[in-house]
Formats: C-alpha cells, structure tokens, sequence
C-alpha cells in the first residue's frame, strides 16, 4: 500500500493545534484576498444580501419602538377607581397612598368629589341643572397607572380585579379592548417578520450558494490539480466556506449601515411629530442583541450556503 505524501495536502497527521489554526487564518485571509480583488462584484453581492438582511432588522426595530411608545404612554392603560359616596377627602387619600403602595402600581392620583364636580361642570355645560342639586352626587375617583411590568391585557385586568376587592372601591373601570387589539396587532406583525425572516434567510442560502458554486466552476482546472497530489474534499472545501463567511459578515455589516441609516432619516419627523403631542419620544437603536443576531446570523447563513453549494458540486468534479 502507498503510503501518502506528508507534503501533500490535506495530510493530516501529527498536525499541531496551532499549525492547524494557522492554515485556517491563511485560508480565511486568502478567501478576503480573491473578493478584495474582485470588489465591484464583490460589494453587488454584499449589498444584496446586506438588503434582505436589513428589512427583517428593519422591521424588528420598528414593532420594537411602536412597543416602548405604547408602553410609556401614561393615559394609555389607566384604570379608574370610583370610590364609595360615604368617604371624605381624608379617607380617599388614605385609599389612595394605600393604593400607591402597590408593586404593581406606578402611579395614584385623586380626584376628589369637589374637582370631579367642577370638572364636570365645566365640561359637561349642565352648570345651571346641577345647581339645583341640594348635594354633591359625583364620587371620589382615584386614577391608576400600572407599573411598566403590568401594561400588558392581562396583567392590567389581575389589577383592576385585585383593586375590586378593596371594600372602599365601589366601582373599577378599565377599558382594555384597545390594549388587546394593540397586543393583538403587534403579535401578528412580530409573526409577520419572523416569516419574513425565515424567507429572506432562504434567500441568503440561495445567493451564496450560487455565487460559490459559479466560483467553482471557474476553479475547476485548480481543483482537479489539488485533487490530482492528493488533497482531500476538506481540503478543497475550506477556503470556499471561508468566501461564503466573509460574504455574510460584509452583508450583516452593510444591513446595520442600512438601518443605522434609515433611522437616522426617520429620527427628525418622528422627533416633530412626538412635539405635536407634547412628547419626548424618540426612535430607539437597535439592541445589542439585536446587533449581535445580524453579526452573528449573516456568516452563519454564508457559511451554510458555501456548504450547501460545495458539498453539491465539488463531489462532481474528479480528475481524469
């Protein structure tokens, strides 16, 4: 039996952990060479798969700050406490400290009897009826707004029904068929973008599996030679893989330029819209995770469409 070269590639044996490393950084750094060289092709390539990155990232980003605008809205989730007719204002406070000690409460306003009344006839335009009232028949209202951990539909109407326990509370009112409508429409769009995720990931595998399987078409002389002084399918395989790495990590970087800068676009109608309703609020960046989803996802998705396109055509190729 022949024994093989040790010179030959793809001879493996007694290969040192740091030989080993240093074969894989030549092949990484030799696969960034040949797109280098190439950089118009190269960046179409890129852009491309920076672009269906980018509209999942995009998408995620938008669902994640309509979710904080909703979530920091004060009047959004109010629950409204009508109080028994037979407290006064000293009593009504108390509830109301009481109530504000809740965890799962924000914040506890009054209304007591006198500024409901005068709110209502201000508002209400029956001034002239009510004074004909010998007695103040509106109650004290106490005005909760839930903690940021109880927004949601559900924990927002746990609250309401502890609230109904109290026996100084006569009535609870909360309206929360706009929340679950919200909750509702966001889950059905965050639904909509994993779909959307999984689609444009597919696509991903596609591109770079076409654009390394055209590039071994074009190495094919190259490689029968490799083959030829024994070098093995492993061998052959890695610097195609590292290519298709590099094409991700290019397309992830060129999707967060692309939704750093649509946000940046974005910010100042935004920032002019939320003044018209006396607000703050602003656009939020991406998060960390989020970054490293995109950093990490795009040469993950390269390197299995390298795989997929070498592992389907290089065993096509033998010498004569």
């Amino acid at each position: 039996m022949k024994r093989r070269n040790p010179k030959r590639p793809g001879f493996r044996r007694n290969r040192s952990p740091l030989r080993w490393l240093l074969h894989h950084a030549q092949n990484a750094v030799a696969a960034l060479g040949r797109l280098v060289r190439h950089p118009l092709a190269t960046l179409m390539t890129a852009s491309v798969i920076g672009i269906a990155l980018a509209l999942p990232s995009g998408l995620y980003l938008l669902i994640d700050n309509v979710r904080t605008l909703t979530g920091n809205w004060d009047g959004g989730s109010s629950i409204s406490l009508f109080l028994a007719q037979d407290l006064d204002d000293r009593e009504a406070e108390y509830v109301r400290k009481t109530i504000a000690a809740r965890p799962d409460v924000a914040e506890a306003r009054l209304i007591t009897r006198e500024e409901a009344l005068t709110e209502f006839r201000q508002r209400s335009g029956f001034a002239e009826a009510l004074d004909l009232l010998d007695h103040n028949p509106l109650p004290a209202v106490v005005v909760v707004r839930p903690s940021a951990s109880a927004t949601s539909a559900a924990a927002t109407e746990r609250l309401a029904q502890a609230l109904q326990g109290y026996r100084e509370i006569d009535q609870v009112r909360v309206d929360l068929q706009w929340v679950r409508r919200l909750e509702a429409i966001t889950h059905t769009l965050e639904r909509g973008v994993y779909l959307l995720a999984g689609l444009l990931s597919a696509a991903v595998l596609l591109i770079v599996g076409n654009t390394i399987r055209l590039e071994i078409q074009n190495r094919q002389g190259e490689i029968e030679v490799v083959k030829l002084v024994g070098g093995t399918d492993a061998f052959i395989r890695r610097p195609f893989l590292y290519e298709g790495f590099w094409y991700g990590l290019l397309g992830a970087l060129i999707a967060l330029l692309l939704v750093t800068g649509g946000l940046a676009l974005m910010q100042a109608p935004v920032r002019r819209l939320a003044g018209l309703y006396q607000s703050a609020f602003r656009l939020d960046l991406l998060t960390a995770e989020a970054v490293a989803a995109v950093l990490v996802g795009g040469p993950l998705l390269g390197l299995a469409g390298a795989w997929l396109a070498v592992a389907r055509h290089l065993s096509r190729i033998q010498p004569e």
